[in-house]
Order: structure tokens, then C-alpha cells, then sequence
């Protein structure tokens, strides 16, 4: 049986859309979605980014919508959401909706955001987002628990989260972060590039704080020969917008990689052991890919590798 949106356990892949004309980046994002949950795995995220940012589309809510429209099963998770972009209020009417069209199959995560042509685009100053992430955090949470004391708190689809809470995590980077996670009850989702090292010290933090839900790696991963040279073109990409203190925590690009799925899965296996993470969100995509390539790798996901990781992440569950 498929895992909840989100849960402890769970693993998932991320979606980007390919480098082609808007509709065909949706058919090929609906198409990857359903070979994603057809190969086995939970579900799908999708994150946020604006004005054509290379690999993103601008709205994770309405995009989850049309690919739970074209998904056999398993989830969406609009993961992370630009929490700072919109008010609090709005972002948790869409996911209250969203979650009552496609009841069980829709989760959520949040994030400060780190590129200024975003908030730019939102008319929001960008030397304002970390406080207005900090201040709305609790809200949203809130409304989609149900716990809305507002107007906001008598819409219909929000009032049914009051028995049918989303799922929720928010992206943590620091101490600060995990502690402010554990505080409202949600699961952490950590930084593509930290090294197994850092993240199992947030982790050590976050148990501290008595954080109880998901610990979510991310992570890409390659079958056979890598593309490095997209890889390194993706690197680039990310070092000319990511802030200093994100990428003191990096070291090289993180790619799992090895000749076969099995061994691929091993080493995705020992790196969740080593960085204290119970859950994992996969990415294959890398700028530049064909969709052949793309499809290529979940094909011998399903066959080699979500076998093999769902019998070595048992075997850590059991040992916890």
C-alpha cells in the first residue's frame, strides 16, 4: 500500500518541467507523474519558482492539481510553496480545495524562498520574506489543521481539515528552523546539497526539540554513466542564486550514482542512514535532459532500483 502524502517512510519523486513549448512541458510533467507512481513510488512533488527560472513552473498548487487529474494514484505536494509570495489565507484556501477535490492525495510544504526576481514579480520587498515567512508559518498551519480563528476559518474546505489535516513539512536549513518545525508539529524537508553530516545534525536538533514527523532527504540520483555535463551546468545554476549560509553546507553536487539500480539503491540507503533521514524525495531531472532520458531512468527505477530501496529503508525502519 502506498504511503500517506508526505509520511514517514514514504519516497518520492521530483517532477521539473523539460526545456519545450508550455503544453508539451505539461504532457511530459502529467506523462513523468504517472510513470513516477507507476513504478512505485508514493507520490510527486513540485516547487515554485517565476518568470521562466530554468526547470520550474510558477504555480506547484494549480500544477499538483493537473497532475493528480492524469494520476492512477499516490500523491501531490506542492513541496516547497514560497510561503512569503501570497498571504497566508489565500495559499491555504487553494490547498484546502485542492485536498477536497483529491481527498488523502495532497500534501504541502513551505519555504521562505531565496531569489529575488520572485518576490519581485509579487511586488513583495525581498529584505521582508524571512519575517513574513516566520510570521505566516503558524497561520497556515493552522488554517490547514482546522484551527483558523478568522473569517478564513468558516470556508468549507478548510473546516474539513479539521478532521482530515494536511500533511505538512516545511524546509529547514538551520538549528532555528528545525526547532520553529518541531514547535508546530510538522516534518522537515532538507537542503538538496547538505552533506550526510549536516543534515544529521539538524536532525539531532530537531529530536531535541521533540520533532516527530518526516525527516526528508533529497537527493538525485543516476543509474549508470551520469550526465556531468549538465550536472555541472546545474551547479553553476545553483551556486549564482543560493545564499552564503545554504552553501557552506554543500559539498560537491551530491549526485548518487552507480553502474545498476541495486547499487544505486544501497548507496541512497547509506546516505539516509548517515544524515538520520527517514524519508526521501529522488530527483533525476537535471537541466538540459531529453524526456527520453528521463524515462529511461524510471524505467530501471521500477525494475532494479524502488525494489531494492524499499526492502534496504524496511530494514532501517525495523532498526530504529
Amino acid at each position: 500500500m502506498l504511503c500517506e502524502p508526505l509520511a514517514a517512510g514514504s519516497v518520492s519523486l521530483r517532477l521539473y518541467p523539460h526545456d519545450v513549448a508550455a503544453s508539451e512541458q505539461l504532457e511530459l510533467i502529467r506523462s513523468q507523474a504517472e510513470s513516477a507512481v507507476s513504478a512505485g513510488y508514493d507520490g510527486v512533488m513540485v516547487s515554485e519558482h517565476h518568470a521562466n527560472f530554468p526547470g520550474y513552473l510558477p504555480n506547484p498548487i494549480q500544477l499538483a492539481g493537473f497532475l493528480l487529474g492524469s494520476m492512477s494514484g499516490g500523491w501531490a505536494a506542492p513541496c516547497p510553496l514560497l510561503l512569503p509570495m501570497r498571504p497566508y489565507a489565500l495559499i491555504a484556501e487553494d490547498l484546502a480545495w485542492l485536498d477536497a477535490a483529491y481527498p488523502g492525495r495532497v500534501g504541502a510544504g513551505f519555504a521562505a524562498g531565496a531569489l529575488p526576481v520572485d518576490f519581485e514579480l509579487a511586488e513583495v520587498p525581498f529584505n521582508e520574506i524571512v519575517e513574513r515567512f516566520k510570521q505566516a508559518l503558524p497561520k497556515v498551519v493552522n488554517a490547514l489543521r482546522g484551527q483558523d480563528v478568522s473569517p478564513l476559518g468558516a470556508d468549507r474546505a478548510i473546516v474539513r481539515t479539521a478532521d482530515s489535516p494536511l500533511p505538512m513539512v516545511v524546509a529547514a536549513q538551520s538549528p532555528a528552523a528545525v526547532r520553529r518545525a518541531a514547535a508546530l508539529n510538522l516534518g522537515v524537508l532538507y537542503d538538496s546539497l547538505q552533506t550526510a553530516a549536516v543534515t544529521a545534525r539538524l536532525g539531532e536538533v530537531y529530536r531535541e526539540a521533540d520533532g516527530t514527523g518526516p525527516r526528508i532527504a533529497i537527493r538525485r540520483v543516476w543509474i549508470g554513466d551520469p550526465p556531468t555535463e549538465q550536472m555541472a551546468k546545474q551547479m553553476a545554476h545553483y551556486r549564482s542564486y543560493a545564499p552564503d549560509r545554504a552553501m557552506k553546507n554543500w559539498d560537491g553536487d551530491q549526485l548518487i550514482a552507480a553502474p545498476d539500480g541495486v547499487e544505486t539503491a544501497d548507496a541512497l540507503a547509506d546516505f539516509l542512514t548517515a544524515a538520520d533521514c527517514d524519508t526521501v524525495n529522488v530527483r533525476i531531472h537535471v537541466s538540459g535532459l531529453e524526456p527520453a532520458m528521463v524515462d529511461e531512468q524510471l524505467r530501471r527505477h521500477a525494475e532494479e532500483f524502488l525494489p531494492r530501496l524499499r526492502q534496504r529503508m524496511a530494514t532501517l525502519h525495523a532498526g530504529a
